[in-house]
């Protein structure tokens, strides 16, 4: 089968696309026959290892993900496909099935035509009214987006602010918060504020333009969704009772218990048309590294695909 290697750390051409064994399912496993995943943001990290934080962060990095390469060479946080095979013991699943996965506690591996996971994994029955395209994009950013949102325990006309609001997180968390009936204030660029208007955002802040922490206005809760304000700094801006939010300080709360639970809640609100994928831009897995290079620049709104041929 076709998969995508990386080799070690380093820029997007690093990846290579090379042959390797189809993978074989183990009695609780499932083979799933992958037709989309992703460039996650969390995947040009682990290519690069370009960590933000203290030079003890990265060594930490380096000892959990490999010292000089990744020890799972094959990257790929989310995917979307069909079951292919099921193991002897499986119940939950069968062949035919179309389905959906965040590879996150299963080692990665979103990056190839095959994967085996097991069938208690982070994986359930896609979306009846998703493409698998659009599919491939929930599970890991979708996770922690619902899982975050969730602390913050949003009541209906309170005041919430999404800091990074054009981003893979930031498109869900507009959803999300407004879903729960509150007023969403957006903060992305100038080239992005329709689209986040789109999602249902009452206000949009250009951040090119205006600081929201220099306003008067106050929030019941921020979620800084792309972690670049200094906490201390967008505090200034909460109620006294209010709420503040980061994606690498909250996400690493969520619970590993809790996120089949929180992807199949996610089906649920798909299935129900409450919210909806934003998709950048897509790419055949022979592009992989034009892929990361896109990602690389920092500016994608919503998520980048990546096809496989089916």
């Amino acid at each position: 089968m076709k998969a995508v290697i990386c080799t070690k750390y380093g820029p997007p051409e690093v990846l290579q696309l090379r042959k390797v064994e189809k993978p074989v399912p183990k009695d609780n496993e499932v083979l799933i026959k992958v037709y989309a995943t992703t460039v996650h943001r969390g995947d040009t990290i682990m290519r690069s290892l370009n960590i933000p934080g203290r030079r003890w962060q990265v060594l930490l990095a380096r000892i959990f993900l490999g010292i000089r390469k990744p020890k799972k060479a094959i990257l790929g946080m989310e995917l979307s496909g069909k079951i292919e095979v099921i193991g002897k013991d499986v119940r939950l699943f069968k062949e035919g099935d179309e389905v959906f996965a965040s590879t996150v506690w299963a080692g990665f591996g979103g990056y190839a035509e095959y994967k085996c996971m097991p069938e208690d994994g982070t994986l359930a029955i896609k979306p009846a009214n998703m493409t698998f395209e659009e599919a491939a994009v929930i599970p890991s950013g979708g996770i922690t987006t619902l899982g975050i949102i969730r602390m913050a325990n949003i009541q209906s006309g309170q005041k919430v602010l999404i800091y990074g609001a054009s981003g893979s997180v930031g498109t869900f968390a507009v959803q999300l918060a407004k879903l729960l009936g509150a007023e969403v204030t957006g903060v992305c660029s100038t080239t992005n504020l329709e689209m986040v208007k789109s999602l249902g955002a009452d206000k949009v802040i250009d951040y090119t333009e205006d600081d929201f922490t220099q306003k008067s206005e106050k929030y019941d809760v921020i979620f800084d969704a792309v972690a670049k304000i200094p906490p201390k700094q967008a505090k200034k801006s909460l109620k006294k009772t209010g709420i503040y939010l980061n994606i690498h300080i909250s996400s690493d709360k969520i619970k590993t218990k809790n996120v089949i639970s929180l992807l199949k809640d996610l089906k649920e609100i798909i299935e129900a048309g409450k919210i909806r994928a934003v998709i950048d831009r897509s790419y055949s897995i022979d592009q992989i590294v034009e892929a990361h290079r896109y990602v690389d620049k920092g500016h994608k709104k919503g998520n980048v695909v990546i096809i496989f041929e089916q």
